[in-house]
C-alpha cells in the first residue's frame, strides 16, 4: 500500500477481488460516457472485468478513503517480447472524488510500482485531447505528448478530437 499524505486518508492498494463490485460502480459510468476510452462504451460487466483486470495487466489496483474505494489503475506491459520493457497504464476516479487528488495518487503510485517491476518507461497510446484533467495531470508529472492523431476520437459531444501519445521515463 502506497502511503498518501498525512491526513488525506487516501491509500492506493492492489485490488482484492471482493474490491470489483465498487470498482464497477466507477468503471461502469466512465465507459458508458464513451469520453475517454477507445472500447466499446457498451461492454457488459464480464467484458469489462476482464478489460480492466485481465492480461495484459499485472498489477490492478485501487485508492480508498475511508473504506471507500475512489478510483482504481490498470497497467503491464504496452506490448510484449522486445517492447516489453515499457508499461502502459490506465485510470479511473469516481465522478464524486474527481479533483481531490485520487487520479494524482494513482499515477504517483503505479509510477513507483512499474519501476519496481523493472519498467524502463510509461506510453499513454491514446489519451484524449478532450480529457483536459488528464491531459494537465499527465504533463504536470512529467509526460511529454510525442505526437497526436488528428480525429483520431470521436467524442460524444464534441465531436472528432485528437488521441494524444504520452510517454515518461521511469528511470
Amino acid at each position: 500500500m502506497t502511503p498518501r499524505p498525512p491526513g488525506s486518508g487516501l491509500a492506493v492498494r492492489p485490488m482484492r477481488d471482493a474490491d470489483w463490485p465498487a470498482m464497477w460502480e466507477i468503471v461502469r459510468p466512465v465507459l458508458r460516457a464513451g469520453e475517454t476510452y477507445t472500447v466499446d462504451p457498451h461492454l457488459d460487466e464480464d467484458a469489462a472485468r476482464d478489460f480492466w483486470c485481465g492480461p495484459p495487466s499485472t498489477a490492478v489496483t485501487v485508492a480508498e478513503a475511508g473504506g471507500t474505494i475512489l478510483g482504481t489503475a490498470h497497467m503491464g506491459p504496452n506490448r510484449g517480447g522486445p517492447g516489453a520493457h515499457v508499461a502502459n497504464a490506465s485510470y479511473m476516479v469516481g465522478e464524486a472524488a474527481r479533483g481531490r487528488g485520487v487520479g494524482r495518487a494513482l499515477v504517483l503510485d503505479s509510477l513507483e510500482r512499474l519501476a519496481a517491476q523493472g519498467f524502463e518507461s510509461l506510453v499513454f497510446n491514446a489519451v484524449a485531447a478532450s480529457n483536459r484533467g488528464a491531459v494537465r495531470l499527465y504533463l504536470d508529472l512529467g509526460f511529454t505528448i510525442l505526437g497526436s492523431v488528428p480525429g483520431g476520437f470521436r467524442h460524444p459531444r464534441e465531436g472528432l478530437v485528437d488521441l494524444h501519445v504520452m510517454h515518461r521515463a521511469l528511470r
